[in-house]
């Protein structure tokens, strides 16, 4: 048998997740013997590996396909991944302050959250629907024992037990969707099923395979109608655990549906984008509408994840590498808006612990204002305000629609922005123009450094990693056409 591994230098394209694994074995045993109750240093150590994992990615790059043809490394999974690692990185790092109080303090969390991004750098580079599963399952099952990580809390593990049974359901979608791929193609290779295709044509059996395919990972993106689960994990969940949950999984789950509608089903792309174009709209309005009534700031930033998702899929609807290009750049700045909001919630602690509603933010502006500023810059970010970042996403999203003369799909996205504008400045008005009703705690510095770092790159986009960001983006894309 003959092995497309031949010597060490030869896996050169799989280097950051082989540096990953033996960082995570490592961690473990060091966590292990440390054997304490607080285990600080194991964190500290994980944000490392997550860094410099990234930096193997951006600064080490190496295309190939590897083991028998079911590991890629390309432009597209590099750029994925880097944001990956970030967002995990940043991630594990709100957790550090008050660890004890969020669950996280136990070394257990780290090695979890590291598994998770594991699972998630072989979802991007999936190039086999079984790696593809293995990934998304590595991912998975590491999230759901995050969820429920805080055993104490019955709304934790309500909410761990809640993300494992609907997980359960989408792998099982999931997985009789790739079935029927494989029985009306007769491959489980992407690049295989490619060319079954190009050869073969489309059958009724393979369009249910990809429906019921894009389907279990429209719930990993929390795609409606498959969003369910979002707003009740996100609330139940440790808030840095929702901060994992809404940002690095979601670039991972997104670049695993790009990857297989542009690069695997092309060839049938007027069946898959009557699909994505549902999923665009349903949960643009939805989750337009459905936050208006939120009282929990958790639960609103769930429908806004929900929201996001939608705007990002109207890129991919296009189908184009111009589209590709703005689901790219969009997960790009989706991820620093969605990490700097969640240091403004965990930098919002009263003496009884974080703030859960919208009104207990009241009058915030007077005794926190750089924290209030920032979260108020985020949100006429994430409302698509120019000139902030937001509506840089948007633009190249609905600019991607525009060419590919889906002109409805592009209005009902700014009708639905221009909803979502309601529920973001509602935020901004009680923090400014209510009166205080809670005394908040100081807030530790490392959310301070992130809510500074976000809140920089949010404003300055256009002076500062514009231009770069859509360089990388415009190779990414390359890379899959």
């Amino acid at each position: 048998m003959n092995s497309d591994v031949i010597d060490f230098a030869s896996l050169a394209p799989a280097y950051p997740e082989m540096l990953m694994a033996v960082g995570i074995l490592v961690l473990l045993l060091l966590g292990i013997v440390i054997n304490k109750e607080r285990s600080a240093l194991v964190t500290m150590l994980a944000v490392v590996l997550l860094f410099a994992s990234a930096a193997l990615v951006v600064f080490y790059p190496a295309d190939g396909v590897l083991f028998s043809g079911v590991f890629i490394e390309d432009s597209f999974a590099r750029f994925m991944k880097a944001l990956v690692l970030g967002g995990s990185g940043f991630a594990l790092m709100l957790s550090m302050p008050n660890d004890f109080e969020n669950g996280t303090h136990k070394y257990e969390y780290s090695i979890l959250v590291l598994l998770a991004t594991l699972g998630m750098m072989l979802m991007v580079s999936a190039n086999d629907l079984m790696s593809l599963y293995i990934g998304l399952e590595l991912q998975s099952l590491a999230v759901y024992v995050l969820a429920a990580i805080k055993r104490d809390d019955s709304r934790a593990t309500e909410a761990g037990l809640k993300y494992f049974i609907l997980g359960a359901l989408s792998s099982g979608l999931l997985l009789y969707g790739a079935s029927l791929v494989y029985g009306f193609t007769g491959h489980t290779n992407l690049q295989a099923i490619v060319i079954a295709i190009a050869s073969e044509g489309r059958s009724i059996g393979l369009i249910f395979g990809i429906v019921f395919l894009l389907a279990g990972v429209a719930f990993k993106i929390s795609a409606v109608p498959f969003h369910m689960w979002t707003p009740d994990v996100y609330e139940g969940a440790p808030t840095p655990v929702t901060a994992l949950l809404a940002s690095a999984p979601k670039v991972a789950a997104m670049a695993l549906m790009v990857r297989l509608v542009i690069d695997t089903f092309q060839g049938i792309s007027a069946d898959w984008q009557q699909i994505v174009i549902f999923l665009s709209i349903a949960s643009m309005v939805l989750a337009a509408f459905a936050a208006i009534g939120q009282r929990s700031i958790k639960r609103l930033v769930a429908y806004s994840s929900i929201g996001h998702v939608g705007f990002a899929l109207v890129g991919l609807s296009s189908g184009t590498q111009v589209g590709v290009e703005g689901v790219a750049i969009y997960m790009a700045i989706y991820l620093a808006m969605t990490i700097g909001l969640f240091a403004c919630i965990l930098a919002f602690r009263t003496e009884s612990g974080y703030v859960e509603t919208i009104d207990e933010l009241a009058g915030a502006a007077q005794s926190h204002p750089f924290v209030a500023a920032i979260m108020a810059v985020l949100m006429f970010s994430l409302i698509g305000l120019p000139p902030l970042a937001g509506f840089f996403a948007k633009w190249h999203a609905f600019l991607a629609a525009i060419d590919a003369q889906l002109y409805v799909l592009a209005v009902i996205g700014v009708l639905a922005s221009a909803v979502s504008a309601f529920y973001y400045l509602r935020v901004v008005k009680v923090m400014y123009f209510d009166e205080p009703v809670r005394a908040f705690r100081a807030v530790p510095s490392e959310l301070t450094i992130i809510m500074g770092l976000s809140g920089f790159l949010i404003v300055t986009y256009y002076f500062t990693v514009g231009a770069p960001l859509a360089a990388a983006a415009h190779i990414a894309a390359g890379s899959l056409f």
